[in-house]
């Protein structure tokens, strides 16, 4: 009995090496490995088996989940669409709905992001074109974005500035993610090396809303 006892205890103590996950996570262990092999390496230089290695998964476990590496970057780039949101939804908490800091941090939030996590920013935006035909990385992009216009539209609203929400957004949006963009390049410390970017998005934005807010009549 002791013999069988000892060698149920190895096998036992071999399968536990050999799970670095347990029952239920396998999917997030896979998407976290990836997302890691994404900002270490780029979305093209690597594969699903290395992701998998990386997961200290066999080579066959994705498929219970995803079908190919495609499918795990396109549920990254959700993910990454959904933060972007969530980062967005703290600073109007802090600044206050609709208000002029609100729009101006929620601006220097996206910057933030695409410096903080700048490889996850390329595989959203064209990096991997395929990617945007995705429908749940489409709709939570959409979402993202409608985030910016409800905050528009109310800040339009409060201030009595005239203008359609969208358009203002995407003059916006066009703005931020220029200035994100040449920020990951470095590109402004060929022209501006002191440039404080923060500084720039609050200096701007007041202009890029519209007019400014007209005064209530008496």
């Amino acid at each position: 009995m002791t013999m069988i006892k000892r060698k149920t205890d190895k096998k036992a103590g071999k399968a536990e090496r050999r799970a670095p996950y347990h029952h239920g996570d396998l999917r997030e262990a896979l998407i976290a490995a990836t997302r890691r092999l994404v900002m270490e390496r780029g979305a093209e230089n690597f594969t699903l088996a290395d992701a998998c290695r990386v997961a200290g998964v066999t080579t066959a476990a994705p498929y219970r989940h995803f079908r190919s590496k495609q499918e795990v970057l396109e549920e990254i780039a959700s993910r990454g669409f959904e933060e972007l949101r969530v980062r967005a939804m703290t600073v109007i908490a802090e600044k206050g709905p609709g208000t002029l800091e609100a729009i101006v941090a929620m601006g220097q939030a996206y910057v933030a992001f695409a410096l903080n996590e700048t490889a996850v920013f390329r595989l959203m935006f064209g990096q991997e074109p395929s990617l945007k035909k995705a429908e749940h990385v489409a709709g939570t992009g959409q979402d993202c974005f409608s985030h910016l216009i409800e905050q528009i539209a109310l800040y339009c609203q409060r201030n009595r500035v005239r203008g359609d929400a969208l358009e203002i957004a995407l003059r916006l949006w066009t703005f931020v993610h220029g200035a994100a963009s040449l920020q990951i390049d470095q590109d402004y410390l060929v022209i501006a090396p002191d440039l404080d970017v923060n500084r720039l998005i609050a200096d701007a934005t007041p202009g890029l809303l519209g007019a400014a807010p007209r005064s209530r009549k008496r």
